[in-house]
């Protein structure tokens, strides 16, 4: 029995990639306003992940703190 092949794997922000390539004459002016609003939206979910990280980052940053600054000093002195 032969296995068929693996579909190749898609590259992160192919979807992006493809939309920002896209002709936009083809489209009608509700259709613009459509597509702006699904991307303010997606900017919105994208800064929401952002700020999900970076408080994650900032309390393992808080957590593993041994007390001192990169410079080796005392921090709060």
């Amino acid at each position: 029995m032969m296995e068929e092949p693996l579909a190749p794997r898609a590259f992160r922000g192919w979807a992006l990639s493809e939309a920002a390539s896209e002709d936009l004459d083809l489209y009608a002016i509700e259709d613009l306003h459509e597509r702006i609003d699904l991307l303010q939206t997606e900017i919105v979910r994208t800064k929401a992940a952002l700020d999900k990280k970076r408080n994650g980052r900032a309390a393992a940053d808080a957590f593993f703190s041994t007390g001192t600054t990169r410079d080796g000093s005392a921090a709060g002195v």
